[in-house]
């Protein structure tokens, strides 16, 4: 499977007929945990794909060995979303392994940046509870939401930042979350970010975490990117890292 992604970028890199010098650099939704306003051009594939690793305490670990987050651009407003992963956990003794429930979803553009007014759009996902192995199977249909932000500082800086909340289909809680990033590009293909993100859960401690990372742009249609963070919090991860590609082709 890996072997025909591979031979599928390449093909796509070098053949495409739909690449374009004077096409807008991609816009992706990784490698930080702020998701940004843009929408995918319409008619337009766009496929974010990553690995990580985040270990927790007591020699507890996650690995997700593959996520997709498919985006397909309907028009300048509005895009379908599609996201699914494979997660390996191991918690103590016990190890758990497969697909997570499916996420179908959209994103939408609210407002454009004027002013003080952010780039602004709303991301709303649903959670498919039996499209799932069955150790991540869950009762009930599951929503997430996040208001996505972004402020041009200047032609190499922004900030951005979401609000939301998501759910996971075993509880009626929520979890609240917040993002908090900054963006600089050192030249047209390398650009770097910093981050403060954090999960706020009812009768629970908070979760308040801190990352950075890289991205190279290999093309305008191609995007590598390196991250890795640390939680503050005591009931936080110690660290992750992770490793991702995004492309995207038009139909």
């Amino acid at each position: 499977m890996k072997t025909n992604i591979l031979f599928f970028a390449f093909f796509i890199l070098f053949v495409n007929p739909s690449y374009t010098q004077d096409m807008t650099s991609i816009q992706t939704d990784r490698p930080d945990q702020t998701e940004c306003p843009f929408i995918t051009p319409k008619h337009y594939f766009q496929i974010e794909s990553g690995f990580s690793y985040e270990k927790g305490h007591d020699d507890s670990n996650e690995i997700i060995a593959q996520s997709f987050l498919t985006r397909f651009g309907i028009n300048d407003f509005f895009e379908l979303r599609l996201i699914t992963e494979f997660v390996n956990i191991n918690e103590y003794s016990n190890r758990y392994s497969g697909i997570n429930p499916i996420l179908i979803g959209f994103k939408t553009r609210l407002l454009k940046e004027n002013g003080i007014i952010p780039n602004t759009s709303l991301i709303g996902h649903l959670g498919i509870p039996k499209a799932a192995s069955s150790d991540y199977k869950v009762n009930n249909y599951y929503p997430e939401f996040r208001f996505t932000m972004q402020h041009t500082i200047n032609a190499k800086q922004s900030l951005s930042y979401n609000l939301g909340a998501e759910w996971n289909g075993l509880s009626s809680n929520p979890t609240y979350i917040y993002t908090l990033t900054t963006g600089y590009s050192f030249t047209d293909k390398m650009g770097a970010y910093l981050e403060l993100y954090g999960f706020l859960v009812q009768f629970e401690k908070p979760d308040h975490r801190f990352d950075a990372g890289l991205t190279y742009l290999i093309t305008p249609n191609h995007q590598l990117d390196v991250s890795g963070g640390i939680g503050f919090s005591k009931d936080s991860p110690d660290f992750y890292i992770a490793l991702g590609y995004s492309f995207r082709f038009k139909i």
